[in-house]
C-alpha cells in the first residue's frame, strides 16, 4: 500500500466531456526520462464548441448586414463546425479497448458480500448488505474490510463506483495482502485508485510487493493507468487473477497488466487475505503529496458491489487450481486478449516501474 517516490509528473490540457486523446511529449522538468502524457481530454470537441461560437457570433453580426456580405464567411465555418462534431463523434464511439474476446467473470460466480467479507476497522464508517459495502472517509476515521480466509491464489474482483469532485490524498482500493501474518515482511497485490482534483483524471494504481519489499526499503513494481471512461459515473469491474505462475490484472474483463513469475524471490506466494478500504495517503497518493486530503469536501465514499471470489483457500485440496484466464484453459491469455492488453498500454499506461530510468534495475530483475 506504499509508492515508489519517484511518480511522473502527467500535465493536462481539458476541453470537453467524451473524449481523450494522448499526445506523447517530453517535459524537460519531469522526473522520467521516457514521453510523459499531455492529456487533450476532448481535443476536437473544444475545437467544434469554438467554432460554434463563432458561427453564432457572426450570425448575430450578419444579421444587422446585407446577407450577401455574411455568407463568404458563414458557409465555411458551418461547414467547419459541422466536420468536427462528425469528428468529433467519430473518434467517441471508438476509444474504448478491442473486444479481448473472452470474459473470466463470467466462469466465477457472483458472492454475497457477508459470506466473504467481515469489517476490519473504521465499522462505523461503513454500511453494508448482503450484495454491497460503502465505505468511506472523513477526518475522524476510514474505513476497511477484509476476507474471512486467506486464500493461496483465484480470481479476486468487485464492482466499484468512485467518488467525483476533489478526493486527492484518497485511496480506494481493493488488494490482497499478508501484511498481518508478515509484518515488516509481507506481500501484496494491489488495485489502487489514487484520489485526485476536479480537473485531473483518477488514476488506478497496478502493484506487487513481494517478502517485504513494501516494508522499509520500498521496491514497488507499480504500472499506472487511466481509465477509457469515467469510474465515478458507474460502477466498473476489477480483477485480479493469480496464479502459481502470474498475476492479471482486468477492468471489466480487459487484462491491464500481465506480471510473470520469473523467479520466487520476485513474486508472491504465501497465502493472502483479500482486503477492501478507504483511507488517507496525503504524504504520496497525488501528485507526489502536492495534493492533499481536504476535509472540507468529506465524507470520501468508495463503493462495493457484484463481489467475484473464487480462490483455492490456504491449506485447502492440493487439486485446487484458479479460473482459467482465457478460453482455450492453457493457462495464459489468448492472442486476442493480449492486442486488447497491448491497446490499452499504448493508450492509457502513464507510469511503468520497469521504465523509469531512476530506478535501481538490481532491485527489481524481472525487469
Amino acid at each position: 500500500m506504499h509508492s515508489y517516490p519517484h511518480q511522473p509528473k502527467i500535465h493536462r490540457i481539458y476541453g470537453g466531456p467524451s473524449i481523450s486523446l494522448f499526445i506523447p511529449r517530453v517535459l524537460p522538468h519531469s522526473s522520467m526520462h521516457k514521453p510523459v502524457f499531455i492529456t487533450f481530454f476532448n481535443f476536437w470537441s473544444q475545437y467544434a464548441f469554438n467554432h460554434l461560437v463563432l458561427f453564432v457570433s457572426l450570425l448575430i453580426v450578419c444579421s444587422s448586414l446585407p446577407s450577401l456580405f455574411c455568407l463568404p464567411f458563414m458557409a465555411p465555418i458551418f461547414s467547419l463546425f459541422l466536420s468536427f462534431v462528425m469528428l468529433s463523434w467519430s473518434i467517441a464511439q471508438g476509444q474504448g479497448p478491442p473486444s479481448p474476446g473472452y470474459s473470466p467473470s463470467t466462469s466465477v460466480r457472483t458472492v454475497k458480500f457477508d459470506q466473504v467479507f467481515r469489517n476490519l476497522w473504521g465499522p462505523q464508517h461503513q454500511r453494508a448488505d448482503q450484495d454491497s459495502i460503502t465505505i468511506w472517509l472523513d477526518k475522524t476515521s476510514g474505513s476497511g474490510f477484509k476476507s474471512i480466509q486467506p486464500y493461496q491464489s483465484g480470481y479476486f474482483g468487485a464492482a466499484m463506483k468512485l467518488q467525483p469532485g476533489y478526493t486527492a490524498g484518497v485511496i480506494t482500493s481493493f488488494y490482497l495482502s499478508n501484511n498481518e501474518d508478515h509484518p515488516g515482511n509481507h506481500d501484496e497485490i494491489d488495485i489502487e485508485f489514487l484520489g485526485t482534483t476536479p480537473d485531473e483524471l483518477y488514476t488506478l494504481q497496478t502493484n506487487v510487493y513481494i517478502k517485504g519489499s513494501g516494508d522499509g526499503n520500498i521496491i514497488g513494481r507499480e504500472m499506472k493507468f487511466h481509465l477509457w471512461f469515467d469510474p465515478t459515473q458507474d460502477f466498473h469491474n476489477y480483477a485480479a487473477l493469480w496464479t502459481p505462475s502470474e498475476i492479471i490484472f482486468f477492468v471489466d474483463d480487459v487484462p491491464i497488466r500481465r506480471y510473470t513469475r520469473k523467479s520466487e524471490a520476485t513474486f508472491p506466494t504465501r497465502p493472502m487475505w483479500v482486503y477492501g478500504s478507504i483511507w488517507d495517503a496525503s504524504t504520496w497518493a497525488t501528485d507526489n503529496g502536492r495534493y492533499k486530503a481536504n476535509y472540507n469536501y468529506q465524507p470520501f465514499v468508495g463503493r462495493y458491489t457484484n463481489f467475484k471470489i473464487s480462490g483455492c483457500i490456504a491449506g485447502g485440496p492440493a487439486s485446487c487450481r484458479p479460473p482459467s484466464v482465457s478460453p482455450s484453459d492453457t493457462g495464459s491469455l489468448s492472442q486476442q486478449q493480449l492486442a486488447a492488453m497491448n491497446w490499452v498500454q499504448r493508450n492509457y499506461l502513464v507510469y511503468d516501474y520497469c521504465q523509469d530510468p531512476k530506478r535501481d534495475h538490481g532491485q527489481i530483475p524481472e525487469c
